[in-house]
């Protein structure tokens, strides 16, 4: 037998109250005057009873949809499950769902249909490229957004990661190993993220006395991190070390750099920005350079629930940056970068 939904009313039998006084407690109603034991008193019904408020008839009643929606480049780079993840919790934890759509596939023509017909309340683009056309689309519709880890020159509304710093705490522990000859697997030209990266690249060896070494563009992609990789290695005055832009492309590099020969790290050693727990398994175990991508896509709930769609946001999120070294970077080997190896 099909359980019935519980009411309203089935919370302010138990607790004795009101259903208004209910209603009130779960809308969170700051203007609502009870006594502490009267709310804890709903709060333990509410529990006991296992009550769940209808989102549905609620936002018959005012008009939101208790939903917003993360927009992604493509849902194949790992890099983007950390900030759903802490996405997802800030909305839960504010009352909302966050529903994820990717810029590639054929769903994307039905995920802006969902925003045009009212039913998201805000919308996270995260690092999606050109978004000029989609954001109009959003202003005309009059639905808040904010850029996540990524900017615009026409727009300020956006919160970033310190990109610049990560890519500097990558090289200057390169640096601090003994490497001089260090190139920059990049990110693909368009990415406001790898335009943050290859600065802070450029800085850290400038600031090391270095002259900057061979800098590749790649997509974030294994295969382009591997294509890139060939090329730094064509190089008449290879690498001894790699600084790449992305997790994903470096472990394209990594095989890369087998494919031609090298062992990692005798040969030549690599560190990427971004940590996954896959890191740690890969032979050898990459280093990276760990972002706080859950609190970025906290953050970027909080912002969009918080904020009038007008309200100008230009923040660069002060969170944890953090080098964790593996078994992929090691000392330059005596003479090493100046012939490939040529072993199995």
């Amino acid at each position: 037998m099909k359980r019935s939904r519980i009411t309203l009313a089935d919370v302010a039998a138990v607790a004795k109250v009101d259903r208004a006084v209910v209603s009130r407690v779960v809308n969170k109603d700051p203007t609502l005057s009870i006594r502490p034991e009267t709310r804890e008193r709903v709060l333990a019904a509410i529990e006991e009873l296992g009550y769940r408020p209808n989102v549905a008839a609620r936002s018959l009643r005012t008009s939101r949809a208790h939903m917003f929606g993360l927009f992604i480049p493509d849902f194949a780079n790992p890099v983007y499950a950390e900030i759903i993840k802490g996405a997802e919790a800030e909305a839960a934890s504010q009352g909302y769902v966050l529903v994820t759509g990717s810029a590639s596939g054929a769903a994307l023509g039905d995920y802006m249909d969902r925003i045009g017909q009212g039913r998201i309340d805000g919308l996270l683009l995260a690092g999606t490229g050109d978004e000029s056309g989609l954001i109009a689309q959003l202003d005309r519709a009059a639905i808040p957004w904010l850029m996540l880890n990524n900017r615009s020159r026409s727009v300020k509304r956006y919160v970033i990661l310190d990109d610049a710093r990560a890519a500097a705490l990558a090289v200057e522990h390169l640096v601090r190993l003994g490497h001089r000859r260090i190139a920059h697997l990049a990110g693909p030209s368009r990415a406001d993220t790898a335009t943050r990266r290859s600065a802070g690249y450029s800085a850290a060896m400038r600031a090391a006395g270095l002259p900057e070494g061979q800098v590749v563009a790649a997509d974030y992609t294994p295969a382009g991190g591997a294509a890139a990789m060939a090329r730094l290695l064509g190089a008449p005055e290879r690498p001894t070390a790699v600084f790449v832009a992305n997790v994903a492309s470096a472990i394209g590099a990594m095989e890369g750099a087998r494919a031609a020969g090298l062992e990692i790290p005798r040969d030549v050693s690599i560190v990427a920005v971004h940590d996954l727990e896959l890191a740690g398994y890969l032979n050898p175990a990459l280093t990276t350079v760990r972002m706080p991508l859950g609190e970025l896509g906290r953050r970027g709930v909080t912002l969009l629930a918080a904020l009038a769609p007008e309200d100008t946001v230009a923040e660069v999120l002060a969170g944890p940056i953090q080098l964790i070294q593996r078994q992929s970077t090691a000392p330059p080997a005596p003479g090493g970068g100046d012939v490939l190896r040529t072993g199995t």
